[in-house]
């Protein structure tokens, strides 16, 4: 949907658990010296200005990165993901805030491959500003659902790759569901990540469900909630990433950040996260 700017919610709770999921997921890959190629369907700008209109209309990050940036109680997976979004502002300032595709510049090495879709003009136009000077980057103007088939499997058999669109448009659910079994059925070895919202949608609800039946091995599904919806049903209460074929690294880190996610970044005594896996 062309009209969503996800510059006003850049750095939120959300952004934190599905950078934090990609952070580990990207650091597992490196362990091996074999080249991979990441692929984000939806890339958005690539970088968000937290001193912008959009960011400053809703103060989301505030309640997002902006807690953990002065924590000094951090746990590893936090402390390094903090580390990446200090790296995105070298003047030691929370100015700026990095967008899935420069969190992965940030962790891919000169062997491997990324690969990033945006269809908003304006979004696009930054995103090719923020990886020109990546040689092994491309920058698509397409659809990611339509994208992603020809990306997998890629000529070195690894890949990872994010699914988030913004939920927005006609049928984003469905297409999430049909786009990765068609990506499985292609290439049933890559490690995908779904994003998804916490939102007061029947569809919202269901995915979980529906990407587990589609799951051909092991899968994760880690949740974190931080509030309650407000009076009509609206709001963000929190988020998912559901993770096909997960690293084996991939479940301790995240047992052992979650309770900290919750007690920090947790807007009312209900805050609670969970965790589910199935492995191959």
């Amino acid at each position: 949907m062309l009209a969503y700017r996800h510059a006003f919610h850049a750095g939120n709770h959300a952004d934190v658990l599905k950078h934090v999921v990609l952070m580990l997921v990207l650091q597992h890959l490196n362990a091996k010296p074999k080249a991979y190629r990441f692929i984000d369907t939806h890339a958005g700008a690539g970088g968000y200005s937290l001193e912008g209109r959009y960011a400053q209309k809703t103060g989301e990050f505030e309640r997002g990165v902006g807690l953990l940036w002065t924590r000094d109680d951090l746990p590893a997976p936090l402390a390094d993901y903090v580390a990446l979004v200090r790296r995105f502002n070298p003047n030691g300032v929370l100015t700026q805030y990095p967008g899935s595709p420069s969190i992965a510049q940030m962790l891919l090495r000169p062997q491997d491959e990324l690969r990033a879709f945006e269809l908003h003009p304006t979004e696009q136009k930054i995103l090719r500003s923020t990886l020109a000077e990546n040689r092994r980057a491309t920058v698509y103007d397409g659809d990611g659902f339509e994208g992603l088939r020809l990306q997998v499997p890629p000529p070195s058999r690894r890949a990872a790759v994010l699914v988030d669109p913004s939920y927005e448009g006609n049928g984003d659910y469905a297409k999430v569901v049909g786009t990765v079994r068609e990506a499985i059925g292609r290439f049933a070895e890559g490690v995908y990540m779904v994003w998804y919202p916490q939102v007061s949608k029947l569809e919202a609800a269901q995915l979980p469900r529906r990407l587990t039946a589609i799951a051909p091995k092991g899968w994760l599904h880690v949740r974190l909630t931080v509030q309650v919806p407000d009076a009509q049903g609206f709001g963000l209460a929190g988020s998912g990433v559901f993770v096909f074929n997960p690293p084996h690294t991939l479940a301790a880190p995240l047992t052992a950040t979650m309770p900290y996610l919750v007690d920090v970044l947790g807007q009312y005594a209900g805050a609670n996260f969970s965790i589910d896996r199935v492995d191959a």
